[in-house]
């Protein structure tokens, strides 16, 4: 793969300055993106160098929530694309001194990009609106986790191909890596279902989102019942019961959320071929058991590599 074929796929830009969620992107774009991605991720594995957008320029993580896959995989991306990274402490980084807007005021004055991690999505627009200079790309809220998705649908593809008229099952609370999943998911014409106890199912705004922007027979169901969802599935992900910020809660929803548990029974009722997907870190027998983590059937570690990838694409069709 050459630096010409690389700069090919990534000749045209993301019309958006930012990237707060997956529904910023246009069917196209997110075409453009996980094509990039495979182009990036085949040139890597083969030693090209590729492309380098960011070279001279400093991207700036603010991360309020801990870390492992995605501030490793970023600070990479930003590297390898030719870029520094710069990362301010927690207590600064997000209006604990200062306001989120002269936060970003401040920012913009001497990076190109800032990466944030934090809670509520809100805030994350706050920031954005503000940094009119600079582009703001979402590691997570408690909303949703649009890079996440971008690596899943990534290996999907990889595995399936076409993802129109597949079906990924996620069983679980309907969080915010099921929001993300489910708008481009079913961008790309797949069949989305969400089995979750009851007060736990995906927002009504995030289903009328779906409806909105669904292609080639795309489409999202909620579900209460585990088997129902995984009866011929593609693919099966499960997330923690808990996420950060709720961890009050855990007793409680470690019990409500108990029969939703996959394990070997429940796989075996997916389509022949399915895979086993969780964003991590797992909680190893509660959510899924060991048998179904270290099985054939799982990608998980496929998931955590592709995030390399796919944040490298957004970056350089974002900011090249």
């Amino acid at each position: 793969m050459t630096v010409r074929a690389i700069r090919a796929v990534s000749r045209n830009a993301i019309a958006s300055k930012h990237f707060l969620s997956i529904l910023d992107l246009s069917h196209d774009e997110l075409e453009r993106v996980l094509e990039l991605a495979a182009v990036l991720k085949r040139a890597r594995a083969s030693g090209q160098v590729g492309i380098s957008p960011l070279a001279g320029r400093h991207v700036a993580l603010l991360f309020e929530k801990p870390s492992l896959r995605t501030r490793l995989t970023f600070t990479i991306a930003v590297r390898e694309l030719g870029g520094d990274v710069v990362e301010p402490s927690a207590d600064v980084a997000l209006g604990g001194r200062e306001s989120v807007e002269d936060v970003a005021h401040n920012l913009e004055r001497w990076v190109a990009g800032a990466i944030i991690r934090t809670f509520e999505q809100d805030s994350l627009r706050t920031f954005a609106a503000a940094a009119g200079r600079m582009t703001v790309v979402n590691a997570l809220t408690d909303e949703e986790h649009p890079c996440q998705a971008l690596a899943d649908i990534l290996v999907l593809r990889e595995r399936f191909g076409d993802l129109a008229g597949r079906t990924l099952a996620f069983v679980g609370d309907g969080n915010n890596v099921a929001t993300s999943l489910a708008h481009g998911g079913v961008m790309l014409g797949l069949q989305v279902r969400v089995a979750s106890p009851k007060g736990y199912e995906l927002p009504a705004g995030v289903m009328r989102a779906c409806e909105a922007v669904a292609r080639h027979g795309g489409s999202v169901k909620v579900m209460n019942d585990p088997a129902d969802a995984v009866r011929k599935a593609d693919a099966v992900y499960t997330d923690a019961w808990t996420s950060m910020g709720q961890e009050a809660q855990s007793k409680k929803r470690d019990r409500i959320f108990k029969p939703y548990q996959v394990d070997g029974r429940l796989m075996a009722l997916a389509a022949p071929g399915a895979v086993f997907m969780h964003c991590l870190p797992a909680h190893r027998g509660l959510e899924v058991t060991d048998e179904v983590m270290d099985s054939p059937a799982s990608v998980i570690f496929d998931q955590a590599e592709n995030r390399l990838h796919v944040q490298k694409a957004l970056l350089a069709l974002l900011m090249g």
